[in-house]
């Protein structure tokens, strides 16, 4: 049960792909202007990286470490195709919109990393749990990002007006500033901040450390 408590609940916040690893900035920037977005893009790398946790620990004992990327890439490809031909089926106008950076799921950091680093090492159990839980960190990430950038954008959600514009006679005032790349980064760079003020031991060491007057011969 801890085991399982571990892999689920774990990164989340204490070790959260986006906020402690840094991984997956790409996609938290470029399709975060949309709640609606955000939400498939999460649904999609959770499944990707759940089936692609549980295949690889599936052929652990047969795969040659010599190939073991090759076939995990190939592997997580694989899963990438399901995902962007059921997007294409029954969503196709998402498909369209987010056919590029489903592709780049193939090589999203996330991914690759928990196939080689966990899957590759466990049992399969653990192993999709695992998936589930990296990919709920993710997605956590991902939607927050997502309502900040539209609510304060374009003063709606999922096109439900929250805040009634300047134009409607109503308050707010869309903010375009929001909806650019940089916006996101401010953005993932304060949750990041709060998360590591909240968590001190999630802060990297200084790679420069100065010398103590002792180091350095002074009396």
């Amino acid at each position: 049960m801890v085991r399982i408590r571990q892999a689920l609940l774990t990164p989340l916040i204490d070790e959260n792909p986006v906020t402690f690893q840094i991984l997956g900035i790409c996609s938290a920037v470029a399709i975060t202007t949309s709640l609606y977005s955000a939400l498939v893009m999460s649904l999609a790398l959770t499944s990707v990286l759940a089936y692609s946790n549980v295949t690889i620990s599936l052929m652990r004992r047969h795969l040659p470490r010599s190939v073991r990327i090759i076939v995990q890439m190939t592997v997580i490809a694989s899963g990438v195709i399901v995902v962007d031909e059921f997007l294409q089926a029954f969503a196709p106008e998402t498909a369209r919109t987010l056919s590029v950076f489903v592709g780049q799921i193939v090589t999203n950091c996330i991914v690759l990393g928990r196939a080689e680093s966990f899957a590759a090492h466990n049992r399969v159990g653990i192993s999709f749990l695992d998936g589930i839980g990296n990919g709920m960190g993710f997605s956590l990430i991902l939607i927050t990002v997502a309502i900040i950038r539209e609510l304060f954008g374009t003063g709606s959600l999922m096109q439900v007006e929250i805040f009634k514009p300047v134009i409607d006679g109503g308050w707010f005032e869309p903010n375009a500033l929001a909806l650019l790349p940089p916006s996101a980064f401010f953005i993932i760079g304060f949750i990041i901040w709060g998360v590591r003020s909240w968590k001190p031991k999630q802060v990297e060491r200084s790679d420069f450390q100065p010398l103590t007057d002792h180091e350095m011969g002074h009396e």
